[in-house]
């Protein structure tokens, strides 16, 4: 047999839209409403904020360790506006800006942020699992939900967000194999930021490109800007498109660069230089859309001192919320099975009585009487 290339079926392309400077090219803008785009430059400003917020809450002892999501709003905000409320969004933990487009309380991202399992609790009206720490283990979460998706014939498409990092790991692999095998209504978006921690993408994978990995499992992909809003819309929203129509899965690589720390219990000056990141601030994904809005009309000064007061207002109440929740001591029995057996009911029991005892020796506020019921 001759020695012949391969024609692979399938292709990746990259997609930029809106330039450093707020141009955006109109052969591939989205055309979006005046009222979608302030919206949108809203939520990505009330992220931001949020962001800088939980920072100083972290520093002041308030919560514990956090992970900044400061210059990658876009790569997350660009899908969930994309996303339908059926749809399953799948976080990793840099996707504030898509948790709170999908309506999650702020009041419970801090939570969960401060330990309080309250804060994994999903919104009523979304399909959204909580916030996934652990590296890439929702991508196989992601790939089991979209395939009861085709199974059931429901058109909802899964959306799971990683990190560069994340593609190393085999869960990754493994939710990529089995998505393309099975054709399922996946996207899976790669939040390239550069670093795993302390180790840079070169370091990661020789491959010029992460998003070509799917070209192994059988599906197309897009190399997107991540810091470009209107990009991440039409990547997230052709794929999405393909996915509702039996096209299969779709590989979503964000461009895009973490300005912060990779967590508070971390020190970026480590491993990489002040030199790299001040290149990267021109790109931050809130100049570029700021610069955009101003230069189309639809921002001044004016709109965005009332917008900045309005933010600042909602997460001073969103704090002083969290900071005045208190945890039913009794969650812990209620949420172990979905049917208490009787065993652990028998120990729910005896824990109400003993709060009881403590509470009349030291008159200290204990459950209701109803919670005994409960459990």
């Amino acid at each position: 047999m001759p020695r012949r290339p391969i024609q692979l079926p399938h292709r990746i392309e990259s997609l930029s839209i809106l330039d450093s400077e707020g141009n955006a090219d109109p052969a591939l803008d989205p055309k979006l409403s005046p009222t979608e785009l302030k919206k949108l430059y809203r939520a990505m400003l009330l992220s931001r904020r949020l962001d800088e917020r939980l920072l100083r809450l972290q520093r002041q002892g308030r919560i514990g360790t956090f992970g900044p999501a400061m210059g990658q709003e876009a790569a997350s905000l660009g899908p969930a506006f994309v996303m339908k409320p059926n749809d399953w969004f799948i976080p990793s933990f840099r996707e504030p800006a898509a948790m709170l487009w999908r309506g999650w309380p702020m009041d419970k991202i801090i939570l969960w942020w401060g330990g309080h399992e309250y804060g994994a609790s999903v919104p009523e009206g979304v399909n959204d699992l909580p916030i996934c720490v652990p590296v890439a283990t929702q991508c196989l979460h992601a790939a089991g939900i979209a395939w009861g998706c085709k199974l059931k014939g429901d058109p909802s498409v899964a959306f799971c967000f990683l990190g560069d990092g994340g593609t190393s790991e085999g869960d990754f692999h493994e939710a990529m194999n089995f998505a393309g095998v099975h054709q399922l209504p996946f996207i899976c978006v790669i939040q390239n930021n550069h670093w795993a921690i302390s180790l840079p993408r070169d370091k990661q994978s020789k491959a010029p490109t992460l998003v070509q990995k799917c070209i192994a499992y059988g599906f197309d992909g897009i190399q997107a800007d991540g810091n470009d809003i209107f990009a991440m819309i039409v990547a997230a929203r052709e794929a999405a498109d393909r996915a509702r129509t039996g096209g299969g899965p779709t590989l979503i690589e964000a461009v895009t660069y973490r300005l912060g720390v990779h967590t508070t219990a971390d020190d970026p000056k480590k491993y990489r230089s002040d030199e790299e990141v001040e290149c990267w601030k021109p790109k931050d994904p809130l100049v570029r859309f700021h610069k955009y809005m101003v230069r189309t009309g639809l921002l001044d000064d004016a709109a965005v001192e009332l917008i900045e007061a309005e933010i600042a207002e909602e997460i001073r109440q969103a704090v002083e919320r969290a900071e005045k929740y208190q945890p039913d001591p009794m969650d812990s029995f209620r949420h172990t099975f979905a049917e208490m057996p009787p065993s652990l009911a028998a120990h729910a029991r005896e824990f109400l009585e003993s709060m009881a005892a403590l509470s009349s020796d030291d008159g200290t506020e204990q459950p209701e009487p109803r919670q005994l019921a409960d459990a």
